[in-house]
């Protein structure tokens, strides 16, 4: 078996740069500045820049940056909802998401069929997400309102259930974007506990937060990436630190 469960070999990520259309008036008074606009060659900006590293088998690996350091494009390419534009990434094994929760419900089916969609989308087979039905409703604290349609769910219900199918799918490797903990207070201590006995058990992590106190308790490892440049990848206190005092110097 491959040592790393994920590989990142000097990968890029370009996107368009967003511009307003003109409207008419400025269209006929400045063509000729539109004209000049629509041939730079310029147009569109890094994300992610020839980014290279290797996350080992069972690792957990959290990632720090300000907004817009190129975080959520990364895992993206991880989770292959989208490619690179340059490089590679390759991941050994079956990718879990605990991003957007709830995202993937359909509002008019019962939260016990959305369950089971959910489940296959994860890669399990609907036998399996039979067997393991009763533990994830137990988890998820809903009861009686699995059987209704997901529609007259509160958004803390849909959280609840959404988060725990995915720590049910038995996953291989999990990627979490900020979604450290969801729902009440009760519930929040809960789901953490939940994860980090998923993240202690083996499973390959991939964690973003800007909860840095957590990162330094979790993670064996932390990357700091700023405008899509990889600045430091070590020891979760140490990246931190200098993190820190970046965030110091610059005055933010």
């Amino acid at each position: 078996m491959n040592e790393f469960a994920i590989e990142c070999d000097h990968v890029w990520k370009k996107f368009p740069l967003k511009k307003d259309s003109p409207g008419i008036k400025e269209f006929v008074l400045h063509l000729h500045k539109f004209i000049e606009r629509k041939l730079q060659r310029d147009s569109y900006f890094d994300a992610v820049k020839d980014l290279s590293l290797k996350i080992k088998a069972g690792e957990c690996v959290g990632i720090i940056g300000k907004n817009g350091a190129g975080k959520s494009t990364l895992l993206s390419m991880m989770l292959g909802t989208i490619l690179p534009s340059k490089g590679r990434v390759k991941m050994q094994d079956r990718v879990t998401p605990l991003l957007e929760l709830g995202a993937g419900f359909h509002p008019d089916l019962t939260g016990r069929e959305d369950l089971i969609l959910n489940g296959v989308l994860l890669g399990l087979t609907k036998k399996e997400i039979l067997e393991k039905m009763s533990s994830i409703i137990a988890f998820s604290e809903i009861g009686e309102f699995v059987d209704s349609p997901v529609r007259t769910y509160s958004s803390g219900m849909q959280l609840r259930l959404a988060f725990s199918i995915a720590i049910h799918v038995e996953p291989k490797i999990l990627i979490i974007d900020e979604v450290l903990s969801v729902g009440d207070e009760g519930f929040r201590r809960k789901s953490k506990e939940a994860l980090l006995k998923l993240i202690k058990s083996g499973v390959t992590t991939v964690l973003v937060s800007h909860n840095l106190e957590d990162m330094e308790k979790i993670c064996d490892r932390v990357l700091w990436l700023d405008r899509g440049e990889l600045m430091a990848d070590g020891d979760p206190r140490k990246v931190i630190e200098i993190y820190q005092k970046e965030f110091i110097h610059s005055g933010e």
